[in-house]
């Protein structure tokens, strides 16, 4: 009879939802804390419980979906359906390379053939040698992406102070078509969804006419002290609140290209 050690079989379980989501976290450019990221693969551990509940093909699949969803919601948290949907595709995509890179390893080197013959070795590859072989698919796939990452590189996380206990934190696109600005102070204006400043206190707005392609009024924007990215920081800005989604990837403020001058 053979044994099964679920001890560590939940944790090489683990260990593999980590790395599959590190790996979301990193090609996406996630914000997920390390904690968040550790309880998502946590949540991962459930699907093991399935070993024990006798379930068809589909409600099998049904039930690792379900899983994997509450996975990435723990880990990266849900903003709307695309950036779900975006997170559920990537954390797919990973697990098949690499369960495929594992599954063809595991295979050529556990069975002979002799012609069409294939036989049992015997020989089989050990669990640390898995996660093992998994951390380098998990690298080489990273580097992989290196021109996914690039499309990526002008997103940024950042910080926008109101004042020195106020401040939100956003994920931020920088649009280099976007110059908007203030025609009396000549500021430029960071566009935010109206979303993030929910839980903070601003007031006093100021309201800025504007004119696009297709039509013209007053945007409602607020002073904001400062702007962080990646400890740098950058001022003589407006904050203007937009009123509709950005429809962008995670993405809740546009960065008005002016601002950054000298970062890139």
């Amino acid at each position: 009879m053979m044994k099964v050690y679920l001890d560590i079989v939940i944790l090489i379980n683990f260990l593999f939802d980590l790395i599959l989501l590190l790996s979301v976290n990193y090609i996406l450019r996630r914000r997920a804390t390390l904690k968040r990221i550790i309880a998502g693969a946590l949540v991962g551990s459930l699907t093991l419980f399935g070993l024990f509940i006798k379930l068809g093909m589909l409600s099998l699949f049904g039930y690792k979906l379900i899983v994997a969803v509450m996975m990435l919601l723990v880990s990266f948290g849900y903003k709307d359906f695309n950036y779900l949907k975006k997170n559920i595709l990537y954390f797919y995509l990973v697990s098949m390379v690499m369960g495929g890179g594992i599954y063809f390893l595991n295979s050529q080197f556990s069975y002979t053939n002799r012609g069409l013959i294939f036989n049992n070795s015997g020989l089989k590859i050990n669990y640390g040698l898995l996660l093992g072989i998994a951390i380098i698919i998990f690298i080489r796939y990273m580097l992989s992406f290196k021109d996914l990452k690039s499309n990526y590189s002008n997103y940024y996380e950042c910080k926008i102070y109101f004042d020195k206990n106020n401040y939100i934190d956003v994920n931020a696109f920088l649009d280099t078509g976007n110059k908007l600005c203030d025609p009396y102070s000549n500021k430029s204006i960071i566009l935010i969804d109206k979303r993030k400043l929910e839980d903070i206190d601003v007031t006093n707005p100021i309201y800025v006419p504007y004119n696009s392609l297709n039509n013209h009024g007053l945007l409602t924007c607020f002073k904001a002290k400062k702007l962080e990215i990646d400890g740098q920081f950058f001022d003589k800005f407006l904050v203007g609140v937009s009123e509709k989604n950005f429809f962008m990837d995670g993405i809740d403020c546009i960065i008005n290209c002016n601002v950054l001058e000298g970062l890139r």
